[in-house]
């Protein structure tokens, strides 16, 4: 259907403006005139326009009807309102009608091709600004990976490009998706690179303002001090969350909640059973094996029994920091949309509670079943088709229910993070191991371990890591940038079913560089 700049006017006194019609046709546009409402509803069947611009006071069928007929027959057809009349109640009835502007007579020429401009130009125009700005920041970039960088610029540089990805979403034909694609690789490089060489002397580092906030410093960062204010506490953890999902997430928001975003490292690897054990124990793995054996399910002997014992680590945490919840703590994980929609009904009542902790597990679901189902690989075939799932699940969650319904209550404060995020792995390296290696496809623990070096951070020492070492010839291997590990039987048949999923465990700034978000009502 192409409607490129044809225009139906719409007016009982069209004589009149014959100038403004010459001027928008000397400026390529295709006008066709109407003195009443029945004729331009006729043209409207017969025609393919781009925009009308319909008079409000007609003689016999009135503007108001003349556009619910047009609605009726072309409802996304843009219509622009022109009226001698400024009641506010027309322009609510108007606006209430679906009508795309609102101009007041007498109207100049400039003002109408302004209009028109907008219409039919707007999308041409904003590419060409887009990708103006986009070279100048792509430069910018450039520049800035040649010099020495540090975390807090790291999480500026990263929110830069997921805004422009995001951005750009809107603008597939531009063709420069590509350009910020390999700019993410080189960022990610340099990004894994800076995680090598500082990662150790953070993780070991006790004194908690010399290195910065890492997965086990978010309960007594972000949630012990909201406890001695007279407010219930919301703490949810949405698993494997990444930036960009949270964005999407945030434009439902907005409106619901004051909202105040900081930024920390997630620990490696980035995975369930270390970066949110860490999160609800306040401790490093380690120290979790050492302390609480009985809790510490690093292993994947039953991968159900990851994080069994969140609960009982946060509460272990509160017991030794001598802090005392009253009422007693409510901890939920929302596993299938079941206990999801039975949380959202029930959720109000819990605002009488001290303290009230859901994890939910569905984006990170998403991010693994994609692996194996043809049909999430149709609906989300890249970057933005997992943003844009990401979106429409949300807006239809539980997790969104539940938040509209405690956005009412005015004495309640919400701390919403994630365990790690995820990347998209389109590069596979090979590795070697015993039998009895883990099978992630991010990280690796076991005896003998090798791989390209190059691709991966080779751990010889787990504890100089704050991991757990089952025997002295165990070691750990961590994928870097959007590798995968693939061992070299049926090398293949692997690299070929794992390339383009959405895997975590490893090293880049979607999986390390996490939102821990504070909204208020």
């Amino acid at each position: 259907m192409n409607t490129e700049k044809k225009i139906l006017w719409v007016d009982d006194e069209i004589n009149l403006l014959v100038p403004h019609i010459q001027y928008l046709k000397d400026r390529g546009y295709e006008v066709d005139t109407s003195t009443n409402g029945n004729e331009a509803v006729e043209l409207v069947q017969q025609k393919n326009y781009g925009l009308i611009l319909l008079d409000e006071m007609m003689p016999g069928k009135d503007g108001l009807a003349t556009l619910t007929e047009i609605k009726a027959l072309r409802p996304y057809l843009p219509v622009v309102m022109v009226t001698k009349n400024e009641e506010e109640s027309l322009m609510e009835e108007a606006i209430g009608s679906m009508i795309a502007d609102y101009l007041t007579k007498p109207v100049n020429p400039s003002q109408i091709l302004l209009v028109c401009k907008k219409f039919f130009d707007k999308k041409k125009l904003e590419e060409t600004q887009i990708s103006k700005e986009y070279i100048q920041e792509f430069n910018y970039i450039s520049q800035q990976l040649m010099s020495p960088m540090e975390l807090n610029e790291w999480f500026d540089l990263y929110k830069k490009l997921t805004i422009w990805q995001m951005q750009l979403d809107d603008y597939p034909q531009l063709g420069i998706q590509e350009m910020l694609a390999d700019q993410y690789k080189e960022c990610n490089s340099a990004f894994s690179k800076f995680i090598e060489q500082n990662y150790t002397s953070w993780i070991n580092e006790k004194e908690k303002n010399k290195r910065p906030t890492l997965s086990h410093d978010i309960v007594e960062k972000y949630v012990v001090p909201h406890l001695e204010k007279q407010k219930a506490i919301f703490f949810i953890v949405v698993d494997c969350m990444r930036l960009d999902q949270w964005l999407v997430m945030e434009r439902e928001l907005h409106n619901l909640f004051s909202i105040k975003t900081d930024n920390y490292l997630s620990i490696l690897p980035t995975a369930t059973p270390y970066s949110r054990n860490a999160i609800f124990s306040s401790l490093l793995p380690n120290d979790i094996a050492k302390i609480y054996p009985e809790y510490w399910q690093g292993d994947e002997v039953n991968e159900s029994s990851y994080n069994k014992y969140e609960k009982e680590l946060l509460l272990k945490y509160f017991e030794r920091k001598r802090i005392t919840i009253n009422p007693e703590l409510k901890y939920f994980k929302i596993y299938d949309t079941d206990v999801g929609w039975q949380l959202q009904k029930t959720i109000s009542s819990y605002v009488t509670n001290k303290l009230t902790c859901i994890v939910v597990n569905f984006v990170d679901m998403l991010a693994h079943h994609r692996s194996d189902n043809m049909l999430l690989k149709e609906i989300a075939p890249d970057e933005a088709g997992y943003r844009s799932l990401t979106s429409s699940w949300f807006k239809h969650s539980s997790l969104f229910g539940m938040l509209q319904t405690l956005s009412q209550n005015k004495n309640i404060t919400i701390v919403l993070t994630t365990d790690h995020g995820s990347i998209r792995c389109m590069r596979g390296t090979k590795v070697i191991g015993d039998r009895d290696s883990s099978t992630n496809l991010r990280y690796k623990f076991g005896r003998n371990l090798k791989c390209e070096l190059k691709h991966a951070i080779l751990l010889k020492n787990p504890q100089s890591y704050q991991l757990p070492q089952s025997s002295v010839t165990e070691n750990f291997i961590t994928a870097k940038e959007d590798y995968y590990f693939v061992y070299p039987t049926e090398y293949h048949k692997y690299l070929n079913q794992y390339r383009d999923s959405f895997q975590h465990g490893g090293i880049s700034m979607e999986e390390m560089l996490l939102p821990v978000i504070t909204l208020n009502t």
